[in-house]
């Protein structure tokens, strides 16, 4: 096994494991639905409190 090949090997393993992270985020985000699950998107957070009338 020379150097290329070394390298060819490391380049599939980043994109599949890229690939797979894509793929495992989307399945979750379509399991749920996002109504009434009561958990948060990744893009709120609790900052988002901040933002409320009291």
């Amino acid at each position: 096994m020379n150097q290329s090949d070394l390298l060819f090997l490391v380049v599939i393993l980043i994109l599949l494991s890229t690939l797979t992270v894509f793929v495992v985020q989307f399945w979750r985000s379509r399991r749920g639905g996002g109504e009434g699950d009561g958990r948060a998107g990744w893009w709120e957070g609790p900052w988002d409190d901040d933002d409320r009338k009291r």
